[in-house]
């Protein structure tokens, strides 16, 4: 279990569906004191801390903070403010895979947020007004609360995940470079993305240390762990190119998964280890690699068409799953391994709105899953039973380009669900 928690809930009578399952989570807790706007372009935030960060050799440590219990348990900071809770939302008329809806975050921009293995935390990355301008990863209860700040509060951190079987977190940040948050790239000359120069370090939710597993410059992010806990999968900059690779949990043993010119990443396993999602950007033409290369040297990627792709655990057998030419992005396997999750402007082509769908992995059966019309959806995660769903939505924000973290309850729906965007 992890032990990054804290505190307890009130109950409540007549709960139901998602809210069972949240209260079910929380009284199995030991009671601790407390101690992008459009699509994957979120820029996200959180509090200051006080941890001293101490540059070190990959594997060694290189902060440690945040309050202990008298148990000697470290407990993260948290702001103040009512940024979490669960709200209760109705989905869409057309949103028949989700029984019913609950909004975790309050105000900002919150997204990747990712169960742990006992399903009882959501980790996730938090950008909030007058708290800090640049992104932060916390952790929360399936109801919000018990809000903890998992990375250093200093620099600009993304894609935070939960080790298996270990209280431990992982999550890539800045903050070895600069404790100010990277400046935003000029979008003049479209929607770009910058490669800031992250490294990936574990917290440990025990006693807090942080510990740095990379230490090539450029960019080592979007960092995920197989369900095993043995081997980290990351994009990286280290051979001149945005291509997977793997390392051993302690950072050790570096090996490249991926050696096709152009962005690989947003890499997820699926639920028995044998075969990994992913992204991707290839390049078709000659005036497409020109661009890629060309922003590729200015620490930049353009963020659009994005194909989902799956391969063996090696790397091997890379097959394309979808091939429609759109934005495509956040991809990840439902439980029976034998489905995709994951986000698209399909229905909206070269614009700004995104939904959910699913595909079988031999690229057959696409199912639109969300209907948030004019709006945004993306970075879904299923729990590791397939009774819940997690992902990033715009819908019901109270100020223009908020976005939330819900928590769905999933079910199976007809098969005569409408398939085209």
């Amino acid at each position: 279990m992890t032990r990054i928690k804290a505190g307890m809930p009130g109950d409540r009578a007549g709960a139901t569906g998602i809210e069972k399952v949240i209260e079910k989570s929380a009284r199995a807790m030991p009671r601790r004191a407390p101690g992008f706007a459009v699509a994957f372009a979120v820029g996200l935030a959180a509090c200051g801390g006080d941890e001293a960060s101490v540059p070190a050799i990959g594997g060694a440590s290189v902060a440690s903070g945040g309050a202990e219990t008298a148990a000697g348990g470290w407990v993260g900071e948290a702001p103040a403010g009512a940024w979490t809770g669960a709200m209760p939302l109705d989905p869409a008329p057309q949103e028949a895979h989700i029984a019913s809806l609950q909004r975790l975050t309050h105000g900002g921009t919150n997204a990747e947020a990712y169960f742990s293995p006992d399903g009882e935390r959501l980790i996730f990355q938090s950008t909030w007004p007058s708290v800090t301008e640049c992104d932060q990863v916390y952790t929360m209860r399936l109801d919000g609360s018990d809000l903890q700040r998992v990375s250093t509060g200093e620099g600009r951190t993304t894609c935070g995940y939960f080790f298996p079987g270990r209280d431990l977190a992982l999550f890539s940040s800045t903050h070895l470079i600069d404790a100010m948050c990277p400046p935003a790239p000029d979008r003049s000359r479209g929607y770009l993305w910058g490669l800031f120069e992250y490294d990936v370090f574990t917290r440990d939710l025990v006693t807090g240390e942080v510990r740095r597993l990379t230490e090539t410059p450029g960019y080592d992010a979007e960092a995920t762990i197989s369900p095993d806990g043995s081997t980290i999968i990351f994009t990286s900059l280290r051979d001149g190119d945005l291509n997977l690779w793997a390392m051993d949990a302690d950072g050790s043993n570096p090996r490249q998964l991926t050696t096709e010119l152009g962005y690989q990443g947003g890499a997820f396993y699926s639920a028995d280890g044998s075969r990994i999602v992913y992204r991707a950007h290839i390049p078709r033409d000659d005036a497409e690699r020109a661009d890629y290369l060309d922003l590729l040297d200015q620490g930049l990627v353009r963020g659009g068409r994005l194909e989902v792709f799956v391969m063996d655990a090696d790397g091997s057998n890379i097959i394309q799953v979808t091939d429609n030419g759109a934005s495509n992005f956040a991809p990840f396997f439902h439980p029976d391994g034998e489905r995709i999750i994951f986000s698209s402007n399909l229905h909206n082509p070269g614009g700004r709105y995104f939904d959910l769908f699913m595909i079988n992995v031999d690229g057959t059966g696409l199912t639109r899953i969300t209907w948030n019309e004019q709006g945004f959806d993306g970075f879904p995660m299923f729990s590791a039973d397939g009774r819940y769903l997690a992902f990033a939505s715009d819908r019901g924000g109270s100020a223009p380009g908020e976005i939330n973290v819900f928590l769905a309850e999933w079910q199976e729906a007809p098969a005569a669900l409408p398939t085209a965007p």
